[in-house]
């Protein structure tokens, strides 16, 4: 597996993207501090979704996502796209925290990366850790489903698990799928063969590429996540 070497622009721009996204998270995590969300697990999804989005999920969680007094804040009625990318947002929410943990882990210990075919189907590391990726992406947000249906819904917690798993198979795979791609084509397509090698997990070029790949799974899930909100399968938040 080889790294590739990176012009100092691309290296610039990286890092302040990672920086800003961290800035946008933590003004988040104050302001929740203040207001905590009504469900708990949303004081987890704004600011994970933060890491991605940056300044448009710092804007869309001042917009409609602060759980402040109605004297505090103008009375302004939610409209149903910003109701499904809050739906959304559970699974970006659950695929950032996957990806943080699992491509972490892989980088430090290896072995995970070879436990899932790494030198055995795949030549290419990259692959191999793609599969605990979605394994664990599909967890949390399997997590911050439950987190939003039980209190919803008001239902038992076999129940919530149950409506939690069957709202977000489909949500989370869009999701997945729509990341994989773009980030496969900016590791192998542009920076293989530009720079040489693909971004190592320890670079901010790699962190970069992800938040661009993770706005591509936004958008090929969001008109999933629409679909299952109008069938009712997941709740309108």
């Amino acid at each position: 597996m080889t790294y590739g070497t990176f012009p100092p622009w691309l290296h610039v721009v990286s890092t302040a993207s990672i920086v800003l996204a961290l800035v946008c998270a933590a003004i988040i995590v104050i302001d929740e501090v203040r207001y905590p969300q009504k469900m708990w697990v949303m004081n987890a999804v704004w600011p994970l979704t933060a890491l991605f989005g940056s300044l448009l999920w710092l804007a869309a969680y001042y917009l409609w996502g602060r759980n402040v007094p109605d004297s505090e804040v103008a009375n302004v009625e939610q409209p149903f796209a910003a109701a499904v990318m809050k739906g959304t947002s559970h699974c970006g929410a659950g695929c950032a925290l996957a990806d943080i943990v699992v491509e972490w882990a892989a980088f430090v210990f290896p072995a995970i990366a070879v436990w899932f075919g790494w030198h055995g189907f795949f030549a290419e590391k990259t692959f191999a850790v793609w599969i605990p990726d979605f394994l664990v992406a599909f967890l949390f947000g399997i997590l911050f489903q439950y987190g939003s249906i039980k209190p919803m819904r008001d239902l038992s917690p076999l129940q919530a698990l149950r409506a939690a798993i069957k709202a977000d198979i489909a949500s989370i795979t869009a999701w997945q799928l729509g990341m994989y791609g773009l980030m496969a084509a900016i590791q192998f397509l542009w920076f293989r063969r530009v720079y040489g090698g693909i971004a190592s997990v320890a670079s901010p070029e790699f962190w970069f590429a992800m938040q661009i790949a993770m706005m591509a799974g936004f958008a090929t899930s969001y008109p999933v996540n629409w679909w299952l909100v109008r069938l009712g399968v997941k709740e309108e938040m």
